[in-house]
């Protein structure tokens, strides 16, 4: 039997390069499509030799995305991103890069098409993120009907963008945020165990639902070879939903750090953005502010991890295997002692 051909767009990313090693544990033969194919020559030991291979494309050429495509069985879709730079914007990238691939792969005569999006995609969404991300969807469902869509949630694991962000930056600084909190803090007079009483954070901020990558390059294989996965649309999120303070609180505990959380209302959110987003890298921009207003939580009513035959599993498995570095070296000599 001949092995199955996977063209993954985005295969070099934190999402690609674990679903690329679970791929090539298949016996497939993969093609990788990025831009820099130099930074993607870390992923063949992954695999036989011969069976992974980087290839140039650009979800901007059309051309290029037609080549990666020809002669495959299957097409895995994970290019996002989460600020505009130049050319690379939202529209260019989630929406038209989205209906590039979708229609290269339907003419290429693909059999399986799995595209990632993200928890929030709403065409009326505030956030031209969102937006974006739900008129990719659109467009590739229109393309390539039998499509399957999966939505994650905040995703972590060792390479993530969250965890370790927040976690990096407790080493530079006493005060972490804690976005979402109530522009006035409520203030309670005489409660059973005090003569006052102030609340800062409200219900915690922003809610999120993370899930680990692992479980996401699980479901994403799962959905290539499960027919009953075609045409349908997926929210995956872990097994708990934490506040923005419970997130930071989880973070700060396995890093073994103290640092007071600032309540952070989105109005303040917002100017700071309007600074931080010209960054090289942002920490955060208002669009960004604009989706944390929305809870990132799976929808009751979307098939998850569950439906595709995947387990959630927890934050607190996975976050002590690559936060630990972040504690003091006292602390991490007192960790191995």
């Amino acid at each position: 039997m001949t092995a199955p051909v996977i063209t993954v767009f985005g295969g070099s990313g934190f999402i690609g390069r674990h679903l690329v090693q679970r791929l090539a544990q298949t016996g497939a033969t993969i093609r990788v499509a990025v831009r820099d194919t130099e930074a993607a020559q870390f992923l063949k030991p992954l695999g036989e030799v011969g069976s992974i291979v980087p290839i140039w494309a650009s979800l901007n050429d059309a051309d290029s995305v037609a080549r990666a495509v020809d002669g495959a069985d299957q097409v895995v879709n994970l290019v996002g991103i989460l600020f505009e730079r130049g050319k690379a914007t939202f529209q260019a990238i989630h929406a038209e890069g989205a209906a590039t691939v979708a229609k290269a792969a339907k003419a290429a005569g693909v059999k399986r098409l799995v595209h990632l999006s993200a928890i929030g995609a709403d065409k009326d969404s505030p956030s031209a993120y969102a937006r974006t991300k739900a008129e990719g969807e659109a467009a590739v469902l229109d393309a390539f009907p039998e499509a399957s869509v999966l939505r994650p949630s905040v995703v972590f694991g060792p390479e993530d963008d969250f965890f370790n962000q927040f976690a990096g930056l407790s080493r530079l600084t006493w005060v972490l945020p804690v976005f979402g909190c109530p522009t006035i803090p409520k203030v309670t007079l005489f409660p059973e165990d005090g003569i006052i009483d102030i609340d800062l954070y409200g219900d915690g901020g922003t809610r999120f639902q993370p899930v680990y990558v692992g479980d996401v390059a699980d479901a994403i294989v799962k959905a290539l070879h499960d027919t009953n996965a075609s045409g349908k649309t997926y929210e995956l999120g872990g097994p708990r939903v934490y506040s923005f303070k419970q997130v930071m609180e989880l973070m700060l505990a396995e890093i073994d750090r103290k640092r007071f959380l600032m309540p952070v209302p989105f109005g303040l959110a917002a100017f700071i953005g309007w600074f931080t987003e010209f960054m090289p890298k942002p920490l955060l921009t208002r669009d960004q502010v604009k989706l944390l207003r929305s809870d990132n939580v799976a929808g009751d009513k979307m098939p998850g991890l569950n439906d595709l035959g995947v387990t959630p599993t927890p934050a607190e498995a996975i976050l002590p295997t690559y936060l630990h570095r972040f504690r003091t070296p006292a602390r991490q000599r007192a960790r191995f002692a």
